[in-house]
């Protein structure tokens, strides 16, 4: 298995220009939203309906933190019986639209569903039960998916001829000290603790990261537990859960440092496992209005060719990677396109230079929406959307007339380049 400390990577030959090298052919540019409506199937079957009449091809994401609240109530993804009631919805869905829809997605980030509602009570259900409520969380989640991926396979595949996959949110991860052994080894446990957590068991080995498995073990027994705060999945389940993706879906945002933070609490959390610190680099750029988002385009690289190295060379969609602008977002975003043409530029030295199997890049958002705690002060779309109009007019952000050049190029143009 490859590592976040031990990767090499070629550079670019001499001479080389990103405007001079095209895509893949058949490459699937796209720009994620979302979109909830009461009004159900009637509503979906339009929207999907009117992509393909415009030629644009559905990834269709069935769980994207809109868990309905009576489900929250007996449970949430806490309960053992949210796998059954998950998989009903799959099969649901897979019947009504599966005959025009060939792109799913089971769940999008259970890493922040995990971490983030159910560990720190930052985002939706908000609640906090440190150092258990994450574990339980991921692992019926990964259950859950692994459930509908093997419905799929066996009632719907052979007739609809569709791929299904989980959406994975990672940073990249490098050693604050490249040179010292202890930031190394906590940060191969960040990256174990976060994209590893999910992946290794769905893509690998139907179980968690031995790194894992060892450290919350170890903590655990320490905090006086008879027994690790992390689920274990039968060997049965090992089985089932092995394999259960087509392709390899990753959200991708920004990158930190790490270095090792010696666990010296006694009451449990996923970071006290962990003991890695993440650190922000501030001398690197940050996108306007998102303290967190440091930019790191060539981190983004680094990361696909670990994931080449370490699941098997697979097929690969970045579905959300993006820039916010902070409220009120200027039309003219000449900055934030540049951070979009820099991460451009890195994933075609990906496709070219690493071998990666990438197939499709994905813009957060298509529209400006609400963005968690930030509401609609935090603007990652490529449409400004005006939130004081009740008619929500869009107008385009020269992020987006950009992108549809690069589209309809199928690459980086000079002029694009040059801005």
């Amino acid at each position: 298995m490859a590592s976040a400390t031990t990767a090499s990577f070629a550079p670019a030959p001499r001479g080389w220009h990103p405007e001079d090298i095209s895509f893949p052919s058949g490459f699937a540019w796209g720009a994620a939203t979302a979109a909830y409506q009461v009004e159900g199937v009637d509503y979906y079957d339009k929207i999907i309906d009117d992509l393909l009449a415009n030629s644009i091809v559905p990834m269709v994401t069935l769980y994207h933190f809109d868990l309905p609240q009576h489900l929250e109530d007996q449970g949430g993804w806490s309960s053992d019986a949210i796998t059954e009631v998950f998989d009903s919805y799959a099969q649901f869905c897979f019947r009504a639209f599966g005959d025009r829809v060939k792109l799913w997605v089971t769940i999008n980030e259970p890493y922040v569903v995990a971490k983030d509602g159910y560990e720190k009570g930052i985002v939706a259900p908000g609640i906090m039960e440190p150092g258990i409520g994450a574990y339980r969380t991921a692992h019926n989640m990964i259950k859950a998916h692994a459930k509908a991926w093997h419905s799929y396979d066996l009632l719907f595949r052979e007739k609809q001829h569709g791929l299904v996959s989980i959406a994975l949110n990672s940073d990249w991860a490098e050693p604050l000290d490249p040179t010292c052994l202890a930031d190394q080894e906590a940060t191969k446990r960040y990256m174990a603790f976060c994209l590893d957590w999910f992946a290794e068991p769905i893509f690998i080995s139907g179980d968690y990261p031995a790194i894992m498995k060892s450290q919350i073990s170890v903590m655990s027994t320490k905090q006086g537990y008879l027994s690790s705060r992390l689920p274990e999945f039968t060997e049965e389940e090992k089985m089932t859960i092995k394999g259960t993706a087509d392709f390899f879906s990753l959200n991708y945002y920004t990158t930190r440092k790490v270095k090792r933070q010696k666990n010296t609490h006694s009451e449990p959390s996923v970071s006290g496992d962990r003991e890695a610190e993440q650190i922000m680099d501030h001398s690197w750029p940050f996108a306007a209005g998102s303290s967190w988002l440091a930019v790191v385009p060539w981190g983004l690289r680094r990361l696909l060719k670990y994931i080449k190295d370490t699941y098997n060379n697979p097929i690969i969609y970045i579905t959300e990677n993006g820039f916010s602008q902070s409220d009120p977002a200027p039309l003219d975003d000449t900055q934030r396109w540049k951070y979009f043409r820099l991460t451009l530029q890195e994933i075609l030295k990906a496709i070219s230079l690493d071998d990666v199997h990438l197939k499709g890049y994905f813009v957060w958002s298509l529209l400006d929406n609400f963005e968690w705690t930030c509401g609609y002060s935090c603007r990652f779309g490529l449409f400004h959307v005006d939130f004081e109009n009740p008619a929500l007019p869009r107008v385009p952000y020269r992020s987006a007339i950009e992108y549809a050049k690069v589209i309809s190029n199928n690459g980086l143009t000079k002029s694009t380049e040059e801005l």
